[in-house]
């Protein structure tokens, strides 16, 4: 039997075995076993995927680009990743594979390969953006790398996703000097192109990017990515010391973050100051010395980052889109930069605190909604949904029965 011949059996199989026990898993909870029933692994991911993942998707969701292009400037990877462009790029093309690395979340950050099956991967969102941890598209080689830290590959109707049942992926976890996942590096192709040597490709290239991170010299304190604290304060700082910002300065900075496209002078002045008559030349000395303590990071024509920047209310954003209500709770400090009265601010202000709340309200644990009562003592809509979800013999009921009572009487 030819190769192309046992892929499509294998296929078949797959598809038949998909088609049998998704729908039962999805109504009952079954789990699959049996001759029949794909790998453990696939399986175990399906049954995890199905509470967040429709298998109906018909493409990944997506990080907004311009957050995308400032983590992959302060990736990690990217130097390593830069230096093996034209390896990877020679492979993709001359096999028919697209090339993939993403962060540790499963954003891709970075793609390359052929226009034929680079356009193919763009209509699922496999380009840079498209969100691929297990929470947002289900079991694929990416998420299962990233869940267990070893090499992973699907084949076909091993992905949960039926849009990616021509797809067969094979992936490799990157690992930092210090042994955490920095992200993953992706093979992908159609079905009838899988090949067994694929995976040890993508093993050898994922170790030759490790080898040269561990011969890098350690990252200086003034190229070190910027971290903004702007959730229930307002702090910036490099390398751990703290940049001399005034609070107009914190109020640019955190706008730019929450917008990565950026901004044009007289949008940025509107946010920053409504209706007051502020002349140009104010706005722009504001900015000016924001380049400053940024070394540059700041660009001219139109106000956007070039430096990275890493933002706790970006990261809370990133965490609730991609359903992660826990990282969104343990990373909502309190209100944006509460002291600012800048339009700008008001109105990210509003939008992140009704996006936290929702997801409390729709989250099915009751200790998110205790958790964000103790911010929101006069939130009478969310004590009464703790209350709902803890049962009789709970003895946090008395906390969120206590709530209620503070309000009602």
């Amino acid at each position: 039997m030819s190769q192309r011949s046992q892929l499509r059996r294998r296929r078949t199989g797959l598809e038949s075995a998909w088609s049998h026990w998704v729908p039962r898993m999805r109504d009952a909870g079954a789990k699959p076993s049996g001759a029949g029933a794909p790998r453990p692994d696939v399986t175990e991911s399906w049954l995890r995927s199905l509470g967040t993942v429709d298998p109906a998707l018909d493409s990944a969701p997506v990080t907004d680009g311009g957050a995308v292009r400032h983590r992959w400037l302060g990736s990690p990877l990217r130097r390593p990743v830069d230096g093996l462009t034209e390896e990877l790029r020679a492979i993709a093309e001359d096999a028919g594979f697209v090339s993939a690395v993403t962060d540790r979340t499963g954003t891709i950050l970075w793609t390359c390969g052929g226009p034929t099956m680079r356009r193919r991967a763009e209509r699922v969102n496999f380009a840079p953006g498209g969100r691929w941890d297990e929470a947002a598209m289900g079991t694929n080689a990416l998420s299962l790398a990233l869940r267990t830290g070893r090499p992973s590959s699907v084949f076909s109707a091993e992905h949960l996703v039926s849009a990616l049942h021509g797809w067969v992926c094979y992936c490799a976890p990157v690992r930092g000097p210090d042994g955490r996942v920095l992200g993953v590096l992706d093979m992908s192709t159609t079905w009838d192109r899988s090949h067994p040597l694929a995976m040890s490709t993508v093993r050898s290239l994922a170790a030759t990017i490790e080898s040269r991170l561990r011969a890098e010299p350690p990252r200086r304190e003034d190229t070190a990515p910027i971290r903004l604290t702007c959730l229930g304060a307002g702090r910036a700082s490099r390398g751990g010391t703290p940049l001399p910002l005034r609070p107009r300065q914190l109020e640019i900075l955190t706008l730019l973050a929450l917008e990565p496209e950026g901004f044009t002078p007289g949008r940025l002045r509107e946010a920053l100051y409504g209706g007051r008559a502020v002349t140009a030349s104010t706005s722009k000395a504001e900015i000016s010395h924001l380049r400053r303590a940024l070394d540059g990071g700041v660009s001219t024509r139109r106000y956007a980052l070039t430096a990275p920047v890493s933002c706790d209310a970006r990261e809370v954003l990133h965490a609730l889109e991609r359903g992660d209500t826990e990282t969104a709770l343990g990373l909502y400090g309190g209100p944006l930069l509460p002291g600012s009265e800048a339009p700008g601010i008001e109105e990210w202000r509003r939008h992140l605190e009704v996006a936290v709340r929702e997801a409390v309200l729709a989250s099915p644990r009751a200790e998110h909604a205790l958790r964000y009562g103790r911010r929101a003592p006069y939130d009478e809509e969310v004590h009464a949904h703790a209350l709902r979800l803890l049962g009789p013999g709970d003895t946090r009921r008395a906390l969120a029965m206590g709530r209620l009572a503070a309000l009602r009487y």
